[in-house]
């Protein structure tokens, strides 16, 4: 897993032989075990730690125990502890999660936590999980794990948390549903009775009531304020006098109590004391590295008996630790008194880490210490181990930490920060970083010959890393080319990547192979991208990169959709989820968005349902199972079924989150949101706000075609036809009819079968609104050849009435009869999904002197409705004038004067 877990961390602190029994708040932490969270947020200094270990030693479950440092931010590093805490009651526990660590393609999501959280509710009994220190996290992805786990919390498993401050949880719903107990610094203060068994039986003191009152007033209770009262006290004489002046800010306290603790020892008790506040936990070795003396491990052992705030980690006594607010008041008065040693000290403590194999503390203490060299030979060393367990993010913060000089003197470290801030979409000095690399690029006798000039400085601490490094910046300048949409520069970039590297790199050779695909996709090129990004995904699992390859799986069902191969497309969506499966991680990261992309083919297969259902799938997974579009791509796909189930309204609040949730990557956004609100605009006689649109936009009719805007110039056909509808001069409808022609045409010579299609589509109903059904059918024809193999429903169901009208004329004239009647059916179901009329060519003759027409059986139908007569004209696409002419006709033809009439009198001739 690449991350020592130190056990010490695990074991609850030991209780005292003499302590304040507190049985009012024992009672309480017993009550709350039927509720989800024990939540103890107090001050520093409220004895929340020894609360908790006093209660669990006595408690009937099992306890498992897990004390929290600011390292535990990582989130590789949380899991893993996680699971080791766990393992101290279950010993099998987890061990799902511990794959998944060891894997360095494997995602960080709720679906590890899925996994654990199975294995919990099949426990055998209940236990309690403490969770020591909780304010020093800060990872909102931690705070989100945390969350998931309370609300899917197993019966067999309580949580309890001890912090300085409130997590960042919904504590007001905990409250309310009662799933909360909670315990603050008014529960934990000392009563007057608690204050004078800690102050006489404790700590040894013989002070009368009124004394005991009076410090117990003056410090409010607080635990820590009486503990450095009473080491203040020892020896004293005028204890009244030392508490008439004992006042102030609780802050205040500490620093003047503090001090005065520390003025009463002998100086090689103070020394030890400042020396050691810089360390987290304290080991005699690490203690005696760290100070230059011997005999650490007495010395702590001393400190414990005589109460100075030192906690015991394991049960061998060998680790322990400062209660934090005392180090922290430690270390202020160190560098006070002894500034110009802070930097060794760190530096001792780096050497001794380094040598016990905790790489991450000893990075940490050389950045202390301001050693940037060191930290920047150990940080480059930890590369490949920070690379399979994940940690990007550490390591970026660690460079960050390093002066920019020093890493323009590291060519590894140079490239990989590069690609970390790329990673993290801070694309600002990414080619900064490439050329502070580049300039090293040169032979290894020139890089030796200058670290024997500057011999501070080794530029190079891995000749084999040393040497990939113009391939993989020729990557990540094809990268970023990309995501800037330098398309000529990316594939150049690419090229060259694919000449310099080695052909046994499959992972770099393979991102260079994929990007170039991403390039083809960019230019139009589908056959050709479709081609070069399934051979660059091969390559990148062959290299064991497998969530890379989920990712590339996403990229190469878009092309395949584009170029109509719906099947094609859910085949690969299908491989990518049995590629996680088979790894043993069917929630892998990734797989949320393959779940949102079979949404949307299942949208076009008009199975509502089933496309719902796989997106909810995809949330109950978590976000953390998808890519950082994940957000935007799920709302998008929930708002066009929303769309399709007629809640326009819903669809556009959906779409208007995804906008801002928008971010530029490599893959190409074919369907721009801002397209797709157009087309729910339409349908609601917005037409203002389309037209807005395509001025913003700069749309033109006569400007040049390109592929990666065939969608928003489809949606302008559409904004021009809407418009046609007020135009007596037909003036937009020859525009539309020229746009589509010449859009028809590029999609046709690009391979975009499924462009091809939607323009068909259109076309067949922009002769539907001029009035010429035959003319329509010809496109019609075409689109349902094209389609019928391929599964399209939802394609041509989604235009509405006229469609239907169009479809029955199809059906009349015997085109493509299956798929016509199949795609009828659609309009024809009830609720229930059962076909509740006959489709055309089975419908009873009509005993009318002149039969109705295909306009005005579908005006006939819609005037069954509520609808009035303007939303019948939009909802067919034509004028109110026309529909008056219609409705003329339809009541000429049956013999009627009203609308109530011609209804009643249709529904007798079974026309409806």
């Amino acid at each position: 897993m690449n991350i020592t877990i130190l056990s010490t961390k695990l074991y609850k602190p030991l209780s005292r032989t003499r302590v304040v029994q507190r049985s009012r708040l024992i009672e309480q932490l017993n009550e709350g075990l039927d509720r989800k969270l024990t939540l103890i947020s107090a001050s520093a200094g409220f004895g929340k730690t020894t609360l908790i270990s006093q209660w669990v030693t006595d408690c009937e479950r099992l306890v498992a125990w897990l004390s929290l440092d600011e390292g535990d931010n990582d989130s590789v590093r949380f899991l893993a502890y996680l699971v080791a805490a766990l393992q101290t009651i279950e010993e099998n526990i987890g061990e799902g999660v511990v794959r998944a660590l060891q894997s360095p393609s494997s995602p960080l999501t709720e679906s590890i936590l899925t996994v654990l959280l199975n294995e919990i509710s099949a426990l055998p009994y209940k236990f309690v999980l403490v969770l020591d220190d909780y304010h020093v996290i800060s990872a909102k992805q931690i705070d989100d794990w945390l969350l998931f786990l309370l609300e899917h919390l197993p019966p067999q498993m309580h949580l309890v948390i001890a912090t300085r401050e409130n997590p960042q949880l919904p504590l007001s719903r905990l409250r309310a549903r009662g799933h909360l107990t909670e315990l603050r610094n008014a529960n934990l203060r000392f009563s007057p009775g608690e204050a004078a068994e800690f102050l006489n039986q404790v700590m040894g003191l013989d002070m009368t009531p009124g004394e005991i009152t009076a410090l117990e007033t003056r410090t409010e209770g607080w635990i820590t304020g009486l503990q450095l009262a009473a080491l203040s006290m020892q020896g004293r004489g005028d204890i009244p006098a030392f508490i008439r002046e004992f006042a102030g800010d609780n802050r205040y306290i500490v620093d003047y109590l503090v001090e005065e603790v520390l003025q009463l020892q002998p100086d090689y008790v103070r020394n030890f004391l400042l020396q050691t506040s810089i360390l987290d936990s304290l080991h005699g070795s690490l203690c005696d590295a760290v100070t230059g003396q011997e005999g650490g491990a007495l010395r702590l052992e001393y400190l414990e008996q005589g109460n100075f705030f030192v906690i015991p980690l394991d049960y061998r006594r060998q680790w322990y630790r400062y209660h934090q607010l005392f180090a922290e008041v430690l270390v202020m008065h160190l560098k006070a008194d002894q500034p110009d040693h802070v930097a060794e000290l760190h530096r001792r403590a780096s050497t001794w880490f380094e040598q016990h194999g905790s790489v991450a503390d000893a990075i940490r203490h050389s950045l202390s210490a301001e050693d940037f060299t060191r930290a920047a030979n150990l940080i480059e060393k930890a590369i490949s181990v920070l690379k399979r367990s994940r940690q990007e993010a550490v390591m970026l913060g660690w460079m960050k930490a390093l002066p920019d000089e020093l890493v323009r003197y590291r060519p590894v470290l140079s490239v990989w920060y590069a690609g970390a801030l790329l990673a993290g979409g801070e694309l600002e000095t990414v080619e900064d970083r490439l050329r502070d690399a580049e300039q090293w690029l040169e032979t290894t006798a020139d890089i030796r010959e200058r670290q024997e000039n500057q011999p501070a400085q080794k530029v190079v601490m891995d000749e084999e890393e040393f040497h990939r490094l113009p391939g993989l910046i020729a990557v990540y300048r094809a990268g970023l080319s990309l995501v800037l949409s330098d398309v000529p520069t990316a594939i150049m970039q690419a090229r060259l990547a694919l000449s310099l590297l080695h052909k046994d790199d499959r992972l770099l050779n393979g991102a260079a192979i994929a990007l170039l695909g991403l390039a083809c996709w960019r230019n139009g090129e589908l056959e050709e991208a479709s081609r070069m990004f399934g051979e660059g995904l091969s390559s990148v699992q062959q290299a064991g990169a497998i969530s890379d390859a989920i990712n590339g799986a996403i990229a190469l069902a878009e092309i395949l959709i584009v170029q109509g191969r719906l099947r094609e497309a859910m085949h690969t969506y299908e491989r990518g989820l049995q590629l996680a499966a088979d790894q043993g991680e069917p929630n892998l990261r990734g797989t949320g968005d393959i779940y949102v992309g079979m949404s949307e083919l299942y949208r076009e297969y008009n199975d509502l349902h089933a496309a719902e259902q796989v997106l909810l799938r995809s949330k109950e997974q978590g976000e953390h199972t998808g890519f950082p579009q994940y957000n935007y791509r799920w709302r998008v796909a929930m708002a066009r079924i929303r769309e399709a189930l007629g809640d326009r309204n819903g669809a556009l609040e959906l779409l208007q989150e995804a906008e801002h949730l928008y971010m530029s990557d490599f893959f190409l956004d074919v369907r721009p949101v801002s397209a797709l609100k157009v087309r729910v605009w339409i349908t609601q006689d917005r037409l203002g706000e389309a037209l807005d649109w395509a001025r913003e936009q700069g749309l033109s009719v006569n400007e040049d075609l390109s592929y990666p805007r065939e969608f928003e110039h489809i949606t302008l056909a559409r904004v021009l036809l809407a418009r046609n509808m007020s135009d007596r001069e037909g003036r937009f409808m020859l525009e539309a009819v020229r746009l589509l022609e010449r859009l028809l045409q590029a999609a046709v010579e690009g391979g975009r079968t499924g462009s091809a299609i939607e323009i068909l589509i259109v076309q067949a109903v922009a002769h539907h609104m001029q009035g010429n059904t035959s003319e329509a059918l010809v496109p019609l024809e075409r689109a349902l050849n094209l389609a019928e193999a391929r599964g399209y429903v939802r394609s041509f169901v989604g235009e509405g009435q006229p469609m239907a009208v169009l479809l029955e004329a199809a059906a009349k004239k015997g085109i493509t009869p299956n798929y016509v009647r199949r795609l009828l059916s659609v309009f024809y179901k009830d609720e229930g999904g059962a076909p509740c009329k006959q489709i055309v060519s089975k419908r009873p003759v009509q005993p009318l002197s002149e039969p109705l027409s295909e306009r005005e059986r579908g005006v006939l139908r819609l005037l069954e409705t509520d609808m009035s007569g303007p939303d019948i004209a939009r909802e067919l696409r034509v004028s109110v004038n026309t529909l008056r002419t219609h409705t003329k006709n339809i009541y000429d033809k049956l013999q009627v004067n009203s609308r109530r009439a011609a209804v009643r009198r249709a529904e007798e001739l079974d026309l409806l």
